[in-house]
């Protein structure tokens, strides 16, 4: 018998501190013991569902009460849950689109830091001189995370008989909802900073020509304007509501036959000066936050996808709850400007 084979699954896997159940498993069966054997490139949960010939996606998929043929194959249900809302919530990849590094803790207190560099004027350093000073302290109020999640509401006599990777394509939705909340939280930090300062993202404003015109209009002065606006930092990423992605779509320069083919070819919306544009409903019409994806935000992650592991062992799916704890904090402050075309802004 293979050393997974008789490994004794329990509950208390899913309580470890600061280790999810995979990180568990691989402490007790490391997947570096299995280079060079069939099994190679399963991690030690995939190792388990082969265990107990539980099959989650293709043709021959099982269906849900195949976990539940013995307690040890039910414990590793939670597990199942957590993976397929991790996917969607990878999948809608807004999030990994607009920050720069997730972090993630074990606590829930995370205190960022402040960078500031004294100013220059880039000449070199004479002899005797002093060097221009970096200096990082940290921020006077702690980073505010947020619990996004959902009850998960049916029965065991309901689900039993349901392929898994039918299910699987519901929890990932649930991840989907999750990460669409997360990112309206960071769109929130972008615009107004994030609770460690006072001071709202700069705002570059347009002014108009005398007449003005009686609508407000977007042109591609106007980003360049936002472009030139971030100073060092580089315009790579851009977040805008849908109507105003629509102006941004229909200026001349987007006409280009290359921007043309890669937004029908990729789906990716591709502004002319290569920043990628991202839509959301959290930011006002006739306004852009532009800002270097680099350099701009930072997000906390506090434990990972967590679960009702306990009721979903016992078969006690009715409101079960499938939560995330995160927060965002900015790392350089002028890494992000906000363009406002408004009539009269």
């Amino acid at each position: 018998m293979a050393f997974y084979e008789g490994i004794k699954l329990e509950k208390g896997m899913y309580t470890v501190g600061g280790k999810d159940f995979t990180n568990v498993l691989e402490e007790l069966d490391p997947s570096e013991n299995y280079r060079g054997t069939e099994l190679e490139g399963l991690d030690a949960y995939q190792r388990q569902l082969k265990r107990f010939n539980i099959k989650v996606s293709g043709a021959n998929c099982d269906n849900v009460e195949k976990f539940f043929s013995s307690h040890d194959a039910a414990v590793l249900f939670p597990e199942y849950i957590a993976r397929a809302v991790r996917q969607g919530i990878k999948a809608s990849n807004n999030l990994d689109s607009v920050t720069a590094v997730k972090t993630n803790i074990d606590a829930i207190d995370y205190r960022a830091v402040n960078y500031e560099t004294q100013s220059t004027t880039g000449a070199p350093i004479a002899e005797g001189t002093t060097m221009p000073s970096v200096n990082v302290r940290n921020k006077s109020t702690l980073v505010s995370l947020a619990k996004h999640g959902r009850l998960f509401s049916s029965s065991y006599e309901t689900l039993r008989f349901q392929n898994l990777d039918v299910l699987a394509i519901i929890l990932g939705k649930i991840g989907e909802d999750i990460a669409a909340e997360q990112f309206a939280d960071a769109v929130d930090v972008l615009l107004n900073g994030d609770g460690t300062t006072a001071d709202k993202a700069k705002t570059i404003k347009v002014t108009y020509s005398t007449p003005a015109p009686t609508v407000a209009t977007l042109s591609y002065s106007h980003l360049l304007q936002l472009w030139e606006g971030l100073g060092v930092y580089n315009l790579n990423t851009m977040v805008a509501s849908a109507a105003t992605i629509k102006e941004i779509l229909s200026l001349a320069e987007m006409k280009d036959a290359n921007a043309g083919l890669n937004f029908q070819g990729t789906g990716n919306i591709v502004t002319p000066m290569g920043a990628k544009l991202i839509k959301s409903d959290k930011v006002s019409q006739n306004q852009i936050i532009g800002f270097d994806k680099n350099k701009a935000l930072q997000m906390i992650q506090y434990g990972n996808v967590v679960i009702d592991y306990d009721k979903l062992i016992d078969r006690q799916l009715d409101r079960a709850s499938i939560s995330v704890t995160a927060g965002f904090t900015r790392i350089f402050r002028d890494a992000v400007r906000v363009l406002n075309y408004s009539l009269g802004n």
